[in-house]
């Protein structure tokens, strides 16, 4: 979203002031997920209860008594400063003039392009003292102008189902020759492709303790006559089966709207996530947002882990929706803190520019996947289809700006965060049969992967980038993207992604995209914590220190053909073991179930 100046902020108008304060432990984060995550610690699998964790990032009393004396000595009242219930943050509603002359800035007013946004920011810098800047991470309002997740095709968040991702219109459903569907898998997609894909054949025998989610937003919605279709023709058994509707800050199924934009996402999620993982296991959506202002990836966290309202000063009102919703059809309840229930293994399908988003709200965000972590979740994101360049084609300036015109590599956010598993796409090679080995999806979409500007490589993955960079030194300088070699690299790993065979209103239609892959694996790996289930073992929770390790040579499909294209170039290669294209490779399911079944 581009903002633009409109005028000075009115000296009396009133702003809430909040203030994140440092939280504890937040360095240990890493060193805390490891001891439960990696195959060789003696705590792998000793998953933390929320209320350990959020005791854990609790601000120190030093934190909140530095902050609050220097808001008074300053001259505000003490009864208008309050400290959040969590401890996480200070607030205080104070004048436009007292911000300024807290924070030595000046306070506009912007509006977005469109006209239909308006916000006040500060321009340029704001200031704290030494003494109370050690213990404050973020101050809002202030900076950023970051995106709320929008339907109109401008919006920084893109599933499959963008304007830009081409959909082939196969014909009525009933009319689609399933019985050569294996010897057409290089074409198109379907279930049975899938399990050959990836030796996938299992049927769930602890179902009713295994949690399976998806996350859907900006009004996308799934037509259960189209699942029924679906499964009339993959999985005759599951006609009927609907996934569990959890309903955040005001999501519904209902709509007014029809077509491909509408439902195309969430039919595409639920016909292959329930599909692969069989009847009788059940798979929670997530619907998140009222359809008026949507929702976005923070309010959802927010109904997940009440904490994360208020961690590191709470939601971003500028990025974030905001509930009651006033407008008519809107939510009119508050926002959801907690009380939707925890899943196993999380997939979304939606993904943004690196651009869109402030280096700390990505920084707080990427925090509390970690924590979900830190629970035994495994959360997997889409890494996006346009490459190394970002939605619609864009690339970065040298200044680190969005253009269409960019040079620099556009990562995307949240598959760079160190504490996500970031899921690329691979194809069927055209011409090839489904048991040879796949490609870097080049259909449609390119795979997206590359090098973060904002996460530091995280431990668990430094041999595998190390070993791609050494051996495939990738042929740009600086000027291209993070060529440090100390960056979070992502994908972590890859499953297909083009010419998904999908049913929409009755209809069949192809589509493409890291969205399809992410479900994909979500249902495989949904699959291996109900073996571990079974076998009276806990989930598998965060994968990547797993994965990486040596432990796990050989689990996946290396894939070694095929690039990701952008920016005037032709992006990274897919080479013999990680790359920033496809990760670790695809699932090989046998060889997966095997070794974390071997794992305590």
């Amino acid at each position: 979203m581009v903002m633009e100046y409109a005028r000075r902020a009115e000296p009396g108008a009133l702003l809430p002031l909040r203030i994140a304060l440092k939280q504890n432990n937040l360095d240990n984060l890493e060193e805390f997920l490891l001891d439960v995550s990696h195959p060789a610690s003696p705590n792998y699998g000793k998953y933390w209860t929320p209320a350990k964790v959020a005791q854990s990032f609790r601000p120190s009393s030093e934190a909140v008594d530095t902050v609050r004396m220097w808001l008074i000595d300053s001259g505000l009242e003490p009864a208008k400063i309050a400290l959040s219930p969590t401890g996480g943050w200070i607030h205080a509603t104070v004048t436009v003039s007292e911000a300024e002359s807290l924070l030595g800035t000046e306070y506009y007013v912007y509006h977005s392009k469109r006209g239909d946004e308006q916000h006040i920011a500060c321009e340029g810098t704001y200031h704290l003292p030494e003494h109370v800047s050690k213990h404050v991470d973020i101050v809002t309002p202030t900076l950023h102008f970051d995106a709320k997740v929008k339907r109109s095709a401008s919006a920084p968040v893109k599933g499959t189902f963008q304007p830009s991702v081409a959909h082939k219109l196969v014909g009525p459903v009933e009319n689609v020759n399933v019985s050569t569907e294996l010897e057409d898998c290089n074409n198109q997609i379907t279930l049975p492709c899938l399990r050959a894909l990836y030796n996938f054949s299992y049927t769930p025998v602890a179902a009713e303790r295994n949690r399976l989610g998806i996350a859907e937003y900006i009004g996308q919605v799934y037509n259960p006559e189209d699942l029924d279709l679906f499964f009339q023709n993959y999985s005759k058994s599951q006609v009927g089966e609907r996934p569990i509707l959890v309903s955040i800050d005001g999501g519904t199924l209902e709509t007014n709207k029809t077509g491909l934009s509408v439902f195309g996402e969430s039919n595409l999620d639920f016909q292959y996530s329930m599909g692969l993982a069989g009847k009788g296991q059940p798979v929670t959506l997530y619907q998140t947002g009222d359809p008026i202002i949507n929702g976005t990836f923070n309010n959802f966290l927010d109904a997940l882990d009440g904490s994360y309202c208020t961690f590191e000063g709470g939601d971003n009102k500028t990025v974030d929706s905001t509930y009651p919703d006033p407008a008519p059809g809107g939510f009119k309840g508050p926002t959801q803190c907690g009380g939707a229930p925890l899943p196993y293994v999380l997939s979304t399908s939606y993904v943004h520019d690196e651009t869109d988003l402030s280096a700390a709200y990505m920084q707080r965000q990427c925090a509390e996947y970690g924590k979900l972590g830190l629970m035994g979740v495994t959360v997997l994101y889409a890494s996006g289809d346009g490459g190394v360049a970002g939605n619609d084609g864009k690339c970065m300036t040298q200044d680190g700006l969005p253009s269409a015109n960019g040079t620099r590599f556009m990562p995307g956010f949240p598959a760079e965060c160190p504490y996500v598993t970031g899921v690329g796409a691979t194809q069927v090679n055209p011409g090839a049969k489904v048991t040879d080995p796949e490609g870097a999806c080049e259909q449609t979409i390119f795979s997206g992967g590359g090098f973060s500007n904002v996460f530091a490589m995280p431990d668990y993955q430094k041999d595998a980038v190390q070993n791609y960079l050494e051996k495939f030194p990738p042929p740009y300088g600086a000027d291209r993207y993070n060529n440090s070699g100390t960056s979070r690299a992502f994908p972590d790993i890859s499953a297909n992604g083009a010419n998904f065979l999908i049913v929409v209103q009755g209809k069949a239609l192809r589509v493409s995209g890291t969205s399809a892959s992410s479900p994909v694996s979500a249902a495989i790996l949904s699959a291996v914590n109900d073996a571990r289930f079974a076998a009276g073992k806990g989930p598998i929770g965060f994968i990547n220190p797993t994965i990486y390790s040596s432990a796990f040579d050989g689990a996946f499909n290396d894939i070694t053909t095929g690039s990701n294209p952008g920016c005037g170039t032709n992006g990274f290669a897919a080479q013999p073991g990680w790359d920033p294209v496809t990760g670790l490779g695809t699932p090989n399911f046998p060889e997966l179930l095997s070794r974390w079944l071997a794992l305590p």
